[in-house]
Order: structure tokens, then sequence, then C-alpha cells
């Protein structure tokens, strides 16, 4: 059995997610190919983290590859949160997404739920739709009980159509359009997916699995769960059913799994300082947990054990601290707070990261150490 300190797959997982160095020859949509999906319920967040895996794209180039290339799409991705996908992978996941296990429907029956999922799907094919117009669509091709107010909201009562929403996105009917000002709007991805459908579920989801191992591994059926935000016995029968192309390792002392021939780690240790927005993949995504947020950083970095909550600063590999943008016209003041002391040369790196992120953000950065006195999501 290969065996793997935690610092080699540290390094291994930065190498392949594209933060031990740019990702080379690689177009944005790759980068979001190889994470399986970039974050995106912040979009400057989202920006961030595919420019900070490039060269040189900026904040326009992501907007430009989402709304005019469409080499991007933003819809539910892992754990059924917005995220950037490829394009091109749609067909993989939402096949796979539509394979998941869910909780029955309460609102609707499941005849009423096919029937909206149609409806969305048709108001939507040759169009882009802010929520209530979307909501007169669908009420018009199905009848008035789709649109009473029936799920609590926020601030009062969404109409019972919407609860078949994450449903009909996980089928492929439809994500995320420009925003119309600050209103979200809908569209159909079969406007720039001519034939589109969804994979074979059983297919889509064994692709997941083996992209998931490759930027991600080594990892258990528990960490995978935990990504995809399915029950951890779903995620062993999804392992076993591939334990032909997958293999056992020893990581850090305990077992997990890659690609079956896909072992190889750096040997030299993980270095380098890099700063990486809200939900980027890296500290979300990797486990276990308690060695990516090694002590203080546990404390300091997560948010009731969630990661992605603060934009964190991570040194060699592993969180050592959190960091704070806030813009005012050109201007980026950039606040980081580390929980170790940094020498001469890691302070250099982290001042090139910090006009790396002026760059992907269109504006001319300044660096604070010090405290960041904002809670999450701030």
């Amino acid at each position: 059995m290969r065996r793997l300190s935690f610092a080699q797959v540290c390094a291994r997982r930065l190498e392949r997610q594209g933060l031990a160095g740019p990702l080379p020859g690689t177009g944005l949509a790759d980068v979001a190919a190889r994470l399986g999906g970039v974050h995106a319920q912040v979009l400057s967040a989202a920006e961030l983290a595919i420019g900070l895996r490039t060269t040189r794209a900026t904040r326009l180039d992501v907007r430009v590859a989402l709304w005019g290339e469409r080499s991007l799409v933003k819809t539910r991705g892992p754990r059924f949160t917005v995220h950037l996908l490829a394009t091109a992978d749609l067909p993989m996941w939402t096949g796979a997404l539509s394979a998941l296990p869910v909780r029955p429907l309460e609102l609707l029956t499941g005849e009423q739920a096919e029937q909206v999922i149609a409806a969305i799907a048709e108001a939507l094919r040759d169009d882009e739709l802010t929520t209530d117009e979307l909501t007169e669509a669908v009420v018009a091709r199905t009848g008035p009980w789709a649109g009473e107010p029936a799920m609590a909201a926020f601030q009062g009562w969404w109409p019972r159509w919407v609860e078949a929403l994450s449903l009909a996105t996980a089928r492929g009917a439809m994500c995320f359009g420009p925003n119309r000002g600050r209103l979200v709007t809908y569209t159909n991805p079969a406007r720039w997916l001519p034939g589109f459908r969804p994979t074979d579920g059983r297919t889509a989801l064994a692709e997941v699995l083996r992209r998931y191992l490759y930027a991600y591994g080594p990892a258990t059926p528990a960490h995978f769960a935990q990504w995809l935000a399915v029950p951890k016995g779903w995620a062993t029968k999804l392992f076993d059913s591939l334990a032909g192309e997958l293999e056992q390792v020893s990581m850090a002392g305990s077992p997990a799994w890659v690609l079956a021939g896909d072992t190889d780690a750096p040997d030299e240790p993980p270095r380098g300082v890099r700063l990486l927005p809200y939900f980027d993949a890296y500290p979300v995504n990797c486990f276990p947990r308690a060695e990516v947020f090694p002590g203080p950083a546990a404390a300091r970095a997560l948010a009731g054990g969630q990661a992605g909550n603060y934009p964190v600063l991570l040194v060699d590999g592993l969180v050592a601290g959190v960091w704070h943008q806030r813009r005012s016209g050109r201007r980026i003041d950039v606040t980081v707070e580390s929980l170790v002391d940094l020498s001469a040369r890691q302070l250099g790196e982290l001042d090139e990261q910090v006009q790396r992120v002026g760059e992907i953000l269109e504006g001319a950065p300044r660096l604070t150490l010090g405290e960041v006195a904002v809670g999450p999501h701030a």
C-alpha cells in the first residue's frame, strides 16, 4: 500500500487544483471542470477563485466566458449550491444531480412537479425571466395552484411551484441568466446547447467520483459525501460499485482512496502563500478538515465548523489566517490577519498575491497586516 504523508497529500492537491502554480494551457472553463465547479453564491469570489488559478485572467474574462462565450454556466452544482460549471460538463452534472437521493416533495405531487418542470423549460427556452415573470409563466401553463403562497420565505411566502426549482435545475430545465439590474434571471441552457440532455445517472456519478478523486483525493466515502451533500452510506455504495477502478492508500496513517494507479505525490513539502476567497474549493473540499485548519485556524477561520464563510490565508498548504477586502472606487483595501509569523519571503509572496487580487478585480490594492474585524460573509 502506498503511504502518503499529509504534507504530500497537500502538495498533490495544491498542484492539481492550480494553487501550486497556474494550471498550464487551460481555459477558464477548464479550471471549473478541474475543480468540479466553482462556488458562486458570491460571484466576485468565483471570479477570484478562477483568476487565482490562471496567469492573467480578470473578472471581465470570467464574465465574458459566462455571459458571452457561454463556456461557463451559472447553476446548481455540488451540494445543490450555486456554482460556475463548465458548460460542456452540464450533461454530466445534470445526470449526476438527478440521480442523487433527495427528500420527498411536500407541497407538490409528483404529477404537479413534472408539470412545473415542463412549464419552466418551455417558458425559458427562448427567454430570460425574473422570478416574478417565471411565476406568471408557470401559472399560465399549469394553473393557479402553482402560484399559491405556500413556502415560507425570508419575509413572506414563495409560490408553490418554487418547491420544484431545485429539481428543475438538476434536470437541466433551467439555469441562471445575467442579472437584470439587481434582479436575478433564469434561462434554459438548451438555448446554447442544442440537443442537450442529461447523461445517464450511473455513468454521470461514476465520472463525478473519478474527477473528485483526481482533484481532491486521497479521500474516503465520508469526504465525498460531505462534498456532494449525500448520505455517507449512499456514498460508500458508489465507491463499492467502482471498486475495480479504485486503489486504497494510507493518508497520514488512515485509509483513503485514489483512482487505481494514481498514487503519485510530490516528494517536496508544499510551499507558498495564497489568498483564497469565500468558499474556495481547496479549504471547503479538502479533508480531514482538522489537518487543513490546524490549531487556532479552526477557531478563527471556521464558522460553526463550516468552511468557506471566511476568505483564508493559506501558507504551505494549510489555513493560517483570514483576510478581507473592501472596495472604494478603484481602491481595494486588503486586510490580512495571519496566525503565524511570516518570513520575509512569505511576506513577499503575500504582496504578490495582493497584487494579483487587484489585477483580477481590476482595482488598485493596498495591503494592511492586522486583525480582520468583520464577521463571516462580511
